[in-house]
């Protein structure tokens, strides 16, 4: 976790087209439906709908984080995911939530996995978060923060291990992605970033067995 994940560059994604330039281009190009779909609640004043504390893993408790750390898209029709970033939070389960709440840190990840296994969501899975310090694997990616401090092997439990793995499994399943560790990535490996998390004490071999184990009891 930190302050230099911020997706600074809030244009519209690459599908999207300006309606000012689509209304000019009218007489040359013919627009297609789907892009309008996923175009016409990018107007001003138009937001896509949503349910108001709903949550995408099911026992999730919602805590909104703030809107300054994330932006509305439509995933996966604007972004595919085919990417589970890991995180730690190098802080308390509190202390992360804070900062995510707070607009002025300039990050936040979908998810927080508390050390008893508890699951809280902070953003939707189809909204981009500011989490990775990428903005490219930021609209690829879902993050998933985890509760303690990469240089204490003791805050990875055994609770924090089978709910992640299960969130994760539910992740690669809803968007096709393969379990494996070209797909289910440490924040470290994101190219650019200079944070090191998950950490050398975080047990891949152990975490992936666990994500095809809980893919398969939800076959």
């Amino acid at each position: 976790m930190g302050d230099s994940h911020r997706d600074t560059d809030r244009r519209i994604g690459r599908r999207a087209l300006l309606i000012g330039g689509a209304a000019a281009a009218v007489g040359t190009a013919v627009l297609a439906r789907d892009e309008l779909a996923h175009l016409w609640w990018r107007l001003p004043g138009v937001e896509k709908s949503r349910v108001e504390g709903a949550v995408d893993f099911r026992g999730a408790t919602w805590v909104a984080a703030s809107s300054a750390n994330w932006r509305l898209a439509d995933r996966p029709d604007d972004y595919a995911i085919d990417r589970v970033v890991i995180h730690v939070t190098q802080g308390s389960f509190a202390s992360a939530v804070k900062a995510f709440q707070d607009p002025g840190h300039g990050a936040a990840a979908h998810y927080i996995v508390h050390k008893d296994g508890r699951v809280t969501q902070m953003i939707r899975e189809l909204d981009v978060a500011f989490h990775a310090g990428n903005r490219e694997y930021n609209e690829r990616s879902v993050g998933i923060e985890h509760e303690g401090f990469v240089d204490r092997p003791k805050d990875f439990t055994d609770a924090m291990y089978a709910a992640s793995a299960r969130l994760t499994a539910g992740i690669c399943g809803r968007y096709g992605i393969p379990v494996d560790r070209k797909h289910i990535i440490g924040h470290v490996e994101v190219p650019g970033t200079d944070h090191t998390d998950p950490g050398r004490h975080w047990d891949w071999d152990r975490y992936t067995g666990l994500v095809r184990r809980a893919q398969r009891a939800t076959a």
